[in-house]
């Protein structure tokens, strides 16, 4: 690959390479990638139901039950219902998934910083906001 390939095989190819690398760092910690984009996703607080989480980190709202069990056991997060809508349940992370969401984040950092080495950290504020821009843009 190069720089003068389209955009969306220069951020598939770059994702493929990042989650490679991420993988033994979320295996370190007992999590999986979809795990940790939950645990990423309710780190500035709580969901307000299970459909707005879904819908948030684009995953099939049928899977998520799933994945929210699976950390619900683990002690990661939290569901409860709405008061204001008992058909609702809030998703919250715990203490411990705080914590654990904390760790990865910290060391996933390192892993990008790796491979960023190269790049000056005017050119990596943009990489990170031009790559933002493209996430939240439908």
């Amino acid at each position: 690959m190069n720089e003068d390939d389209d955009l969306g095989a220069l951020c598939a190819g770059a994702g493929r390479a990042l989650a490679e690398a991420e993988r033994p760092v979320l295996e370190r910690h007992g999590l999986s990638m979809w795990q940790y984009v939950v645990l990423s996703a309710l780190a500035p607080g709580a969901a307000p139901s299970q459909l707005v989480l879904a819908q948030q980190i684009r995953y099939d709202k049928t899977r998520l039950i799933g994945l929210l069990d699976t950390l619900e056991a683990a002690g990661l997060v939290a569901r409860e219902p709405d008061p204001t809508d008992r058909r609702a349940r809030v998703v919250r992370l715990t203490a411990e998934g705080a914590r654990r969401h904390a760790a990865v984040r910290a060391a996933i950092r390192e892993v990008e910083e790796g491979k960023l080495a190269g790049l000056p950290a005017e050119t990596r504020r943009l990489l990170r906001s031009g790559l933002a821009h493209l996430a939240n843009t439908d």
